[in-house]
């Protein structure tokens, strides 16, 4: 039997960064590999960011590349560029992340069985990526609920009621187990048709059970697990069963600091001037420096902090073609005096909005970006 591996992909940004921080810290015992998929087109930011994490850790952190760009003289993502013939990545053609992320990260962990730790803070509603891979097992430290959705979906299915019931017997007892059973014997409804209806209800539930004590439902999931496939199946006991942190953004920024690894740069804000109005800007996400999903204030910020890359950027551009990071407006366009202005205004409007004004990191547009994108590349 396959010993079972326990990796941590680092992507270059805060909460992958200070997960591994936090169970490097907290559970010293659970023996951690450390990866990080390069794409060639990283912010110097980011390689400051794995340096220092390896010294904190005192492990490497392995650096894993798609097998087709072993023998390539160009850094992998200009490899793979010219292998789509110029096609840019998009968000309904994400090659970048298939064979620059989630290809090398498979091949890495092969046929064993995998537990892999995923940074999602307990402010976030977004699942992340779940390899379809029956052997790898994803587990969020930073939740209330560490399970990822398809394990949710098998234990509180209807059917399996009575099954989580008995199960819970094994770890609660009299008025405690009075209370969570009439959570558990209450079925949810269910929507054939509308899915989203049938995850509010399913979720909606969980929530109840979780009121009832975090713990015991990990235990019964842990029992219920030891039934299935999954790779936490062939262990003996799972460390984080007893874990009840919640850990949302501000104590994401304070475990980096806290630590000496630092807080990456890109997220310093940095000032700019619209209007004869003063407003900050900075990156919201680790990954390329120009990521698709970046917001236009990114673009912007990116042209004024960093005009070597941005004119980088624009040579993958073909107009002719329709090939453009944004759509419908090209770098050369976003530029423009007038337009660049327009981005600071808009941003700036939006930003006297939120509250966080006195933080010295881009806490006050994070809330709508972070979690847009592909989560293999920014967790």
């Amino acid at each position: 039997m396959s010993k079972t591996k326990h990796v941590i992909g680092i992507s270059g940004g805060k909460d992958s960064a200070a997960l591994a921080i936090y169970l490097h810290d907290k559970y010293p015992n659970i023996d951690l590999t450390y990866y990080f998929c390069d794409t060639g087109k990283e912010l110097d930011d980011t390689y400051q960011l794995i340096d220092n994490l390896e010294l904190y850790l005192g492990s490497k952190i392995l650096k894993l590349e798609n097998e087709e760009v072993t023998k390539s003289p160009d850094d992998p993502f200009d490899h793979f560029f010219k292998a789509y013939r110029g096609y840019i990545p998009s968000a309904q053609a994400r090659w970048c992340t298939k064979k620059l992320k989630l290809e090398p990260f498979e091949k890495f962990v092969g046929d064993a069985p995998t537990i892999s730790y995923v940074g999602i803070r307990g402010d976030e509603d977004r699942e992340g990526y779940i390899s379809t891979k029956p052997n790898i097992q994803s587990i969020f430290p930073f939740r209330r609920n560490i399970w990822s959705e398809d394990i949710i979906n098998k234990v509180l299915y209807n059917k399996n009621i009575q099954m989580v019931a008995d199960l819970y017997g094994n770890h609660v007892n009299g008025r405690t187990l009075d209370k969570v059973l009439e959570t558990v014997y209450e079925p949810f409804d269910v929507h054939p048709k509308e899915k989203t209806i049938t995850r509010r209800n399913r979720m909606a539930k969980l929530e109840r059970i979780l009121d009832t004590g975090v713990v015991p439902f990990n235990k019964v999931v842990f029992d219920f697990l030891k039934t299935t496939a999954y790779p936490l199946a062939q262990e003996s006991d799972f460390l984080l069963l007893e874990n009840e942190d919640i850990l949302i953004r501000d104590d994401i920024f304070k475990i980096l600091e806290d630590s000496g690894v630092g807080v990456p740069g890109y997220y310093q804000k940095k000032e700019y001037v619209v209007n004869e109005e003063k407003g900050e800007y900075a990156r919201s996400r680790s990954g390329c420096f120009f990521c698709f999903f970046q917001q236009k204030i990114e673009w912007v910020w990116l042209y004024e902090q960093h005009p070597d890359l941005f004119e980088k950027a624009k040579k993958y551009e073909n107009e002719d073609e329709g090939f453009t990071w944004n759509q419908y407006e090209t770098l050369e366009d976003l530029i423009k005096p007038r337009r660049m202005e327009q981005i600071k205004e808009e941003h700036l409007n939006r930003t006297k909005k939120e509250k966080s004004k006195d933080s010295k990191f881009l806490i006050d547009i994070l809330d709508d970006t972070e979690s847009e994108g592909c989560a293999a590349c920014f967790i």
